[in-house]
């Protein structure tokens, strides 16, 4: 797949973001609108799509593929977590903001941004490995993430993990390590809900930035550094590891596609609970999810 062939995917996925903007600033969507799309998403849309992916997958994927991305989705999560706490200070002193850049490094937007971009460039079949970063991502987020912004560890926080999502999760690798067999018109049904996740995730995204600060976005110089290094420095760094775990080259795609995904909105709402100040990742948030449009490419590019 060549850089230009990735570049256009992404391309079309920023039309999509463009499409929600203009919807958006012609009246045609407010926050009622978009707070319903997200839960539609979140709760519906979303968990059928990984469902889709899983009886679409199952008896195509081993149980050895299963427990390499499960060891490759910690290890990321490991690397990131060493990265942000290293590099956090360079990007602000004080020290509700330095939590928030811990954060950012930390967790990526997998799910909303991470579902449609492996399913665009490598098709619905690779989703099913994007469930186990989600599974990973959830137990981490409420762990060291709350621990990170409350000072210490809470077991009340943990009864938030079970959601749809992790109970899709755990569902289609229950299918996929069983190898369950849905009746066709189960899969129709679902595979047609899940198609509608791609689409409204985005015009969702343009929604966000249609509410934004244009100006507060993209003239912070720091952001641009903080994007370089989150969007390309770390995931070209760790590619010569990934490639000591695996050389399957899809898989590495789809590792390379989850190490370099935009800054998700949990960390911007778990600092709104403790009363932080969110502008900054506000602003990083849309930057990056942007920027990536631009970087995913380089990234598939480098792995060939």
């Amino acid at each position: 797949m060549t850089i230009f062939t990735v570049f256009f995917q992404m391309l079309a996925l920023l039309i999509m973001i463009g499409a929600g903007y203009f919807m958006t600033r012609k009246g045609m969507m407010d926050e009622h609108t978009n707070t319903q799309m997200s839960k539609m998403i979140v709760n519906v849309f979303n968990p059928m799509l990984i469902l889709s992916s899983a009886a679409n997958s199952a008896g195509l994927v081993s149980l050895g593929t299963i427990g390499t991305v499960g060891a490759i989705a910690l290890g990321m999560f490991a690397i990131f977590i060493a990265a942000g706490m290293i590099l956090s200070p360079f990007f602000d002193k004080a020290p509700d903001q330095r939590k928030i850049f811990q954060m950012m490094f930390v967790f990526s937007n997998l799910g909303f941004i991470g579902i449609p971009v492996v399913s665009s460039i490598l098709g619905e079949e690779y989703v099913v490995y994007v469930t186990e970063f989600l599974l990973i991502y959830t137990i981490v987020f409420y762990t060291y993430g709350v621990a990170l912004m409350d000072g210490k560890f809470s077991i009340s926080s943990m009864k938030s993990m079970l959601n749809p999502g992790t109970i899709s999760g755990f569902a289609a690798l229950l299918i996929i390590v069983c190898n369950i067999q849905l009746p066709g018109f189960i899969k129709t049904a679902i595979t047609y809900l899940g198609n509608v996740t791609s689409p409204m995730a985005l015009v969702a995204v343009g929604f966000t930035l249609a509410h934004s600060d244009l100006k507060r976005i993209f003239c912070q110089p720091r952001l641009y550094i903080f994007s370089a290094v989150k969007l390309l420095a770390l995931p070209l760094l760790m590619l010569p590891l990934l490639r000591l775990v695996t050389g399957d080259t899809a898989l590495i795609s789809v590792c390379m596609i989850m190490f370099g995904m935009p800054i998700g909105n949990m960390p911007l709402i778990l600092g709104n609970q403790k009363g932080i100040d969110g502008t900054t990742c506000s602003a990083a948030i849309i930057l990056t999810t942007i920027l990536c449009v631009f970087t995913i490419p380089v990234l598939m590019a480098v792995v060939g």
